[in-house]
């Protein structure tokens, strides 16, 4: 006789400054995975719109606002459009490699220049490599690290490392956990976009449907990238709907409209203090 799955436990944390709308609070539901089911409770919150953060699964428990919402890309039906065909055909000559999550000294220092250009004002760059190595290892489901290097001279040795995702494999998909990159290479533009792109094709080799890419908010400049990937799915109040072609255009459409624009430092201006994936969990109350 197996023992009873028990029913988690539910906390809610204390109000916030939203980081990705100005001017409001969030406030997040969230419960711990541990144990022999972590797996299977993870995957059944993923499917209602929760997300990971090292053994913690959360979503927006907001009082006054639903801006955040879950979104996916159907990968057995995904089109991809002239931009990501260029974005394949630019990267194509990197060399990918799904490693265990154990964090190393050479994915920090990427991580660092990622923020330092990408999110120079999030809460992230306060992070030391104890803290990475936290946000990597510390995971109590099937995940792994999924690098992207330059090939080497030899053939034989690592070449440079130019992108990196944490990966959670889900039932019924890949959950993007958190992707980073090298800014600073004029050469492979759209390596961010490459590395989605890239998920969706091991989603496609795995036989598995989705690729979950987070929260999308409207009208939060760093998050419109992810309209661009079709056919897109919405978490709503009747459950994950497809959205219609006419809808997807509209959306991407209004981020072409509002791209994100480069300060003199070279930063890239509109991007909020947070990205989704690795939010912090404040004190519950």
């Amino acid at each position: 006789m197996t023992a009873p799955v028990r029913f988690p436990r539910f906390f809610v944390t204390s109000p916030a400054p939203c980081p990705y709308l100005p001017g409001r609070s969030e406030r997040k539901v969230f419960t711990e995975l541990k144990g022999p089911h972590a797996d299977t409770l993870n995957d059944a919150l993923g499917r209602i719109g929760f997300r990971r953060s090292q053994t913690v699964a959360y979503r927006p428990s907001c009082l006054d606002c639903s801006a955040c919402v879950s979104v996916r890309v159907v990968a057995d039906a995904f089109m991809p459009s002239d931009s990501q065909k260029r974005a394949v055909k630019r990267n194509a000559g990197l060399v990918v490699t799904v490693c265990r999550p154990w964090s190393t000294s050479e994915q920090f220092d990427l991580l660092r220049r990622y923020l330092s250009v990408r999110h120079p004002e999030g809460g992230m760059t306060a992070m030391d490599e104890v803290d990475y190595a936290d946000m990597v290892e510390h995971t109590p489901v099937t995940s792994y690290l999924v690098e992207y290097r330059e090939a080497s001279a030899d053939g034989v040795t690592p070449g440079r490392l130019v992108g990196a995702c944490l990966t959670d494999r889900q039932c019924d998909g890949l959950s993007m956990i958190y992707s980073f990159y090298d800014p600073h290479l004029p050469d492979r533009q759209g390596l961010g976009n490459y590395i989605i792109l890239d998920h969706i094709q091991r989603a496609q080799e795995l036989g598995l449907a989705y690729v979950y890419l987070g929260y999308w908010v409207e009208g939060s400049a760093p998050m419109q990238y992810k309209v661009r990937y079709r056919p897109m799915e919405k978490l709503g109040r009747n459950g994950w709907e497809r959205l219609s072609a006419e809808d997807q255009d509209r959306l991407i459409a209004a981020a072409a409209r509002n791209p994100r624009q480069r300060t003199k430092d070279g930063t890239l201006a509109g991007d909020g203090p947070g990205k989704d994936g690795m939010a912090p969990i404040h004190s519950a109350r």
